[in-house]
């Protein structure tokens, strides 16, 4: 599996040109849990990225449009914000325990979402990383804020 996961990776950087700005970003986000990220740039000022991550035995989808702005007077940074919303359903506590649900329940949890981020696309090589902050509030299901989504990303920045 390590085997083909690399040689995707190798394929699509052999296929994909260095630059400051791209089209498709795809790739991996780190935070509590891990997920995919998805970003596709509608233009140089908007995208709409889909994030799809596992927390606490579940699994959460996000949509989110964001506006992108030049950060630090360079091509290579932009910084952006966001709103979207998210539908998410968890299994039971989870190994750990959600601190929220009891241990026993499963849940199914509808929101909505924000974004503010900061990236960073090499010109050199194909790859963009960001940090971000996610906070969400559930407003179907589980009822609550989620304010400690701050999380890394990769991606692999295709034109």
């Amino acid at each position: 599996m390590k085997k083909i996961i690399v040689g995707l990776f190798l394929i699509i950087v052999s296929l994909t040109t260095a630059q400051a700005q791209y089209k498709l970003g795809i790739g991996a986000r780190l935070n509590y849990g891990y997920g995919l990220s998805v970003k596709y740039k509608m233009n140089n000022k908007e995208a709409v990225e889909g994030i799809l991550y596992s927390r606490w035995q579940g699994i959460n989808v996000t949509g989110l449009y964001e506006i992108h702005k030049a950060a630090f007077q360079t091509p290579n940074w932009r910084w952006y914000y966001g709103v979207g919303g998210h539908v998410g359903f968890w299994r039971n506590g989870g190994r750990y325990g959600n601190p929220w649900f009891d241990n026993n329940d499963n849940h199914t949890v509808i929101g909505a979402d924000g974004i503010l981020g900061l990236e960073y696309t090499f010109r050199e090589i194909p790859l963009n990383l960001s940090l971000d902050w996610k906070p969400a509030i559930n407003l179907i299901g589980y009822q609550g804020a989620w304010l400690d989504d701050v999380a890394v990303t990769a991606r692999i920045a295709i034109k």
